[in-house]
């Protein structure tokens, strides 16, 4: 590890260089001793700043610090960087598909004689973009256009590619966390044997430039002793899905606990005294959004430091009945938060504890968890432990799924009595069991709108059709799956252009891969969740192609929008490509069956 004393600046060629060479691999070990040479070279302090740009982000998820530069903006800073006509840098962007390849294009013909008078440094790029992120108010859009133009003139075209690909939030290298881990462990620990100590720390404080910079500083030792802490969410842990109760049993060993599985927003609450923050499932801040949650914290959690999970819930206050997930997207605004609670109270059903007054629970079983979860949560009109059923029959875990869907919920989170929370993993301690439909599927599916096509007839001046995409984890690129045209309501068909409008492309994302053209392109941002028939072979669509049969990817048989836009859900926690292939094989299984 490089221990270059405190005045010492990694540069940024160094970093870019490293970039080029992770875009050009594939191979998982080549990846992680390139990342691990990068790491060596940067002194202790850059190491989180590395380390956040290399994920594609300035800082953790739960700060919510966004440079949201959009598509415009990039092509109009690249402009006036290069000095040459806006039509050019257009015309150059749709040739490339990718602003930064176009930036590095049009500033090597355009620089011949350029010399910077000043290398770039990370600290300055990673400061720049941060300064960018912070910007607000009047005039703010000139001011960031002014600092994003003095970075890329004082870059070299290389360097302008990645810097724009940064703005954009799409620097394309490949590079899962879990791959900045390996490299982490055998570059700053020493050996892979360790990357499971490293994983954890992030696992439990969701911020992976801090654990990587204390791997440094203080060794093996310094990241073992991480630990839960109140204010810093934890890495959900996530389900694996089995389509019969009698498949759970036998998975989980004949004992189960079997909680509803209910249709709300999933939330972490960290409880400190009267302070309390709420996150997403995808650890964004949500603390303005649920004022009221907080307060049920407050006043019903009888723990004064704890951190729970919980499902929001809207609720009917007259009857106590819950409404369907959309009525709760009302609750997603900035402003007329206090008239959202009004017109949109909620409930909070609490599944899990993680943490209660000092004592960090993840390492003991669900059992132990469950009873410190009954013991302080308070039952009122707005707060209660989830109903659960502790049970070894496959014909109670039936009849308890049609219990919950009939108090509006989804079905059953079945869980391992015995399970740990592992934070960060999905496995089978929890296991997902909803109702079935009348189709082969038995789970909705979260895709990621990628495209759109114009309308006709009745939907004339609208989208008719939508171009949805799975997530392919392994590549951390969204090929297409489906078109969808039904169960879009008329306000459905009025709204999404405004939705994804912010997402707009004029060229196919380079994230994204189709061999079909859409009308119009969208970056991959907005989540919503279908239903289909049945997952079928197909030679049109990418995802998982060459899974099943050699030249074929799969597709949705008739799908359907189920009427829910999943704003908790970022394109990442889109349903993956492996979860697909894993559906198409359970599909096949149950048709061989009957």
């Amino acid at each position: 590890m490089n221990s270059a004393a405190p005045f010492l600046r990694l540069k940024f060629s160094t970093v870019v260089d490293a970039y080029g060479k992770l875009e050009a691999l594939s191979g998982r070990v080549a990846i992680t001793e390139v990342l691990a040479s990068l790491l060596r070279e940067t002194p202790k302090a850059e190491l989180p700043m590395l380390v956040y740009l290399t994920q594609g982000k300035l800082r953790p998820d739960y700060e919510g610090v966004e440079l949201g530069i959009a598509e415009k903006f990039a092509i109009r800073a690249l402009t006036t960087a290069s000095g040459l006509p806006v039509e050019a840098v257009k015309r150059s962007y749709v040739e490339a598909g990718d602003i930064g390849t176009a930036a590095e294009k049009l500033l090597e013909e355009g620089r011949q004689n350029h010399l910077s008078s000043e290398p770039l440094t990370l600290r300055r790029v990673y400061d720049a973009l941060f300064d960018i992120s912070q910007i607000s108010g009047s005039g703010s859009i000139e001011s960031k256009l002014r600092e994003l133009v003095s970075l890329l003139s004082d870059s070299s075209p290389k360097e302008a590619k990645y810097i724009l690909r940064t703005a954009m939030g799409e620097l394309r290298l490949g590079v899962a966390d879990f791959t900045i881990l390996d490299a982490c462990a055998v570059a700053i620990l020493g050996g892979k044997e360790h990357r499971k100590v490293l994983e954890r720390a992030y696992n439990v404080t969701s911020d992976l430039g801090h654990v990587v910079q204390l791997a440094a500083e203080k060794g093996l030792s310094g990241v073992e002793g991480v630990r839960v802490q109140v204010g810093k969410p934890i890495r959900p842990m996530l389900a694996e899905r089995l389509s019969t109760a009698a498949e759970i049993l036998e998975k989980m060993g004949g004992d189960v606990v079997a909680e509803y599985k209910l249709d709300g927003e999933r939330a972490q609450i960290h409880k400190d005294g009267a302070k309390v923050e709420i996150f997403s499932r995808r650890l964004e801040k949500i603390t303005a959004t649920y004022p009221d949650v907080a307060e049920y914290a407050v006043k019903y959690v009888k723990s004064r430091r704890a951190i729970l999970e919980g499902e929001v819930v809207a609720v009917n206050t007259e009857t106590g009945e819950y409404f369907p997930f959309q009525e709760l997207m009302h609750r997603r605004r900035k402003h007329g938060v206090q008239e959202a609670m009004q017109q949109y109270p909620v409930a909070v059903n609490f599944f899990d504890v993680m943490f209660s007054e000092g004592e960090d629970l993840t390492g003991e079983p669900y059992t132990a968890r469950r009873t410190e979860l009954e013991r302080i949560v308070q039952v009122t009109d707005f707060t209660r432990p989830v109903p659960a059923l502790r049970t070894k029959s496959a014909e109670e875990i039936e009849r308890y799924m049609e219990e919950a869907i009939s108090e509006g919920g989804e079905g059953l989170m079945v869980k391992d009595p015995r399970a740990k929370y592992t934070a960060g993993a999905r496995g089978f301690g929890w296991i997902k069991l909803k109702r079935e439909y009348r189709s082969e599927l038995t789970d909705t599916i979260d895709l990621a709108i990628v495209g759109a096509y114009h309308g006709r007839g009745r939907r004339a001046g609208a989208y008719g059709a939508y171009l949805l995409a799975a997530y392919d984890q392994k590549r951390g690129c969204f090929p297409t799956i489906s078109k969808i045209g039904t169960g879009f309501s008329d306000e459905d068909l009025e709204r999404f252009p405004k939705l994804l409008k912010p997402y707009e492309s004029s060229v196919k994302p380079p994230n994204v891969e189709s061999m079909l053209v859409p009308d119009v392109w969208y970056r991959p941002k907005v989540v919503i969740e279908t239903i289909a028939s049945e997952i079928t072979l197909s030679p049109i669509h990418p995802a998982g192609m060459d899974s099943i049969r050699k030249g074929s990817g799969l597709a949705l048989r008739f799908p359907k929008f189920t009427g829910k836009v999943r704003d908790e859900k970022g394109p990442e926690d889109a349903t993956t490509v492996k979860e697909i292939v894993e559906m198409y094989n359970l599909q096949k299984k149950r048709i061989k069956e009957n």
